[in-house]
């Protein structure tokens, strides 16, 4: 490995500044000054612009912290600990107790913070040209070629590479853009997209996720965009090969995503909405696949989500990870990032009322599809398995479903009950990724979600980091209509390590027009000394809950909406020896 990934390679130079001018592929704008983005100077952008001056970075897309205007970029801000830069990349253990979190030391070394740094000068008038590409230059410097954390993760190499990419053209004309800052920018980017196309297997044989569409796009797009580089066709082919391959593999056929996660799913619709709008800008295209899928992601998406605030479940993993924030809305607001993909996919806005301004610095559209309309009643997407319960004042989101990818949560026969906008039954969420054992176990395990336990037994034997052993495959589902109710029927073989044989069975039924739920629970061949626990999580205390089980225990648990923060709430534990339960729960 160590002979793939050099270290301090000889600086090369492959176009001038005025002929990479000259020549420059086509991108979404060619400089600020070809943006027609409605103005809009708000309150909060110049507060947040003004932080990130200051030496604020805002992590995982919610909490600031403080990195100071000298920050090394290899510190970790949450444990203090300093990677040593001088080490080779291969040499940089990500997980390690004494370090910490390593997603800290990598957070702004995406360079995702630029975003508010140019909607800040587009919205107000500004130049912060000169701050930007001096940020640019000092992490280079800082982080030698291969050398540190900063080289650990193909993925944020990629994202930085896109990141910087759009600043460079955004400041295209900048005076602050001289021969010197483009010059050690496209070295830099040269050997960053060498370490990505060299590891390129590890993301698609090994994780086969996100991370492996990041990179394989980030290969097309460079080359596209910077066909100067060797090796570039080499690299422009096989990325976008490879990445019309994941997405055919990771994006399902009904719209659903292999990593059973929302956040997730959003993170691969800001990539296409790149990669659909970059190839129509220089005259290329994806095979069909790309775009029935992505036009099925947003269904999927829109469907599932919140009406009166653009939120979704916080179902699967959550890391916080928003790439390109082009828009003040929170983090957990999808409506910005799916309405810029919706309309360049039908030339419509997603959203009857509202303005998001995602769409405007993309400006592109290749119109194929029609728009999508919210849907209400029953609907389903059974590959990945979920099931939906859409009223005029409830969304109830049911998941069931086995698994032919690797399963990130414990969590099947979750439900989350949303009324009048409010998130009443809950998903916990993920918290951290690195951090104590007990932490990761209950985030990731059944005890953080809606369904049921078998005494403290998760549905799968949890394995090291993200590994899950004893998948559950054999699910079946459906959602039915009577007169006066919606029903959902779904059972999965689980607990596989407890006892042979083990099958859940969930039925709920629904009331129509009216928030009362009654779910009965039964575990077919449970084993006769366990006891089986349903389990609830909220925040409302106006919650009215009646069960046939024999005991009751309500206790603080942990909550955590945003990655890196917990917060405490409410969990409601029913127990039986029994080997089912019906529980009623009605909204006061």
């Amino acid at each position: 490995m160590k002979s793939q990934f050099p270290v301090s390679p000889a600086e090369e130079m492959f176009v001038t500044l005025d002929e990479w001018k000259k020549d420059a592929a086509p991108f979404f704008f060619s400089s600020r000054e070809d943006l027609g983005v409605s103005k809009n100077p708000t309150e909060q952008l110049q507060q947040d612009c003004q932080r990130i001056l200051r030496g604020d970075i805002l992590f995982f897309s919610h909490e600031w912290m403080s990195l100071g205007l000298a920050y090394d970029w290899v510190t970790n801000p949450d444990t203090g600990f300093k990677y040593d830069v001088k080490r080779h990349w291969t040499e940089i253990e990500d997980i390690d107790k004494e370090a910490g979190d390593i997603k800290f030391t990598w957070e702004k070394s995406r360079f995702s913070y630029l975003y508010t740094i140019m909607r800040y000068d587009y919205h107000f008038n500004e130049d912060h040209s000169e701050y930007v590409f001096r940020e640019i230059l000092d992490w280079i410097e800082k982080n030698p070629v291969n050398q540190g954390p900063n080289y650990k993760c193909s993925q944020e190499i990629s994202l930085r590479i896109l990141n910087w990419t759009f600043a460079l053209y955004f400041y295209r004309d900048s005076e602050f853009l001289t021969e010197n800052v483009f010059q050690k920018m496209m070295n830099s980017v040269y050997w960053q997209i060498r370490h990505v196309r060299n590891n390129i297997n590890f993301s698609r044989i090994s994780v086969r996720n996100n991370h492996a569409i990041t990179e394989t796009l980030t290969l097309y797009l460079t080359s596209l965009l910077f066909p100067f580089f060797p090796e570039s066709d080499e690299r422009k082919k096989k990325g976008k090969e490879w990445f019309e391959e994941e997405i055919a593999y990771q994006i399902y056929d009904d719209g659903t995503f292999l990593q059973f996660s929302m956040n997730y799913h959003r993170v691969v619709v800001q990539l296409l909405t790149w990669a659909i709008g970059l190839a129509q800008l220089n005259g290329e295209k994806f095979s069909d696949i790309v775009y029935e899928r992505a036009y099925k992601s947003i269904d999927f998406l829109f469907q599932c989500q919140e009406d009166s605030n653009g939120w979704l479940p916080n179902y699967g993993a959550n890391d916080g990870a928003l790439f390109f924030k082009l828009s003040d809305n929170d983090y957990r607001d999808y409506r910005p990032q799916l309405d810029a993909l919706h309309y360049l996919l039908t030339g419509e806005h997603l959203y009857d009322d509202g303005f998001y301004e995602d769409k405007e610095w993309y400006n592109v559209s290749v119109r194929l599809f029609p728009k999508i309309e919210k849907r209400h009643g029953c609907i389903e997407y059974p590959v990945s398995g979920y099931y939906l319960i859409r009223e005029r004042d409830t969304l109830t989101f049911i998941r069931c479903g086995g698994f032919k990818d690797r399963p990130s949560q414990a969590d099947n026969m979750h439900v989350d009950v949303w009324y009048k906008g409010e998130n009443v039954l809950l998903d916990a969420g993920s918290y951290k990724y690195n951090t104590s054992a007990d932490l990761i176990k209950y985030f990731n395990g059944t005890k953080a979600h809606n369904t049921v336990m078998l005494d403290d037994h998760d549905q799968m034997l949890k394995g090291g980091r993200f590994i899950w052993y004893y998948w559950p495959e054999d699910a079946k589902a459906q959602l039915s209509e009577t007169e006066d109710s919606y029903v959902f029927e779904g059972r999965i073989a689980c607990f596989k390590h407890v006892g042979k044989g083990i099958v859940h069975h969930r039925r709920i039924k629904k009331k129509k027009d009216a928030p009362v739920w009654v779910v009965e629970d039964e575990v077919e061949n449970k084993p006769e000394s366990s006891v089986l626990k349903q389990l609830w999580h909220t925040r409302r205390e106006c919650l009215h809950i009646v069960s046939d089980g024999s005991a009751q225990n309500e206790e603080e648990c942990w909550v955590s909406d945003y990655y890196g923060v917990k917060e405490k709430a409410n969990m409601l534990t029913l127990k039986t020896e029994k080997p089912s339960i019906e529980t009623t729960i009605s909204i006061e």
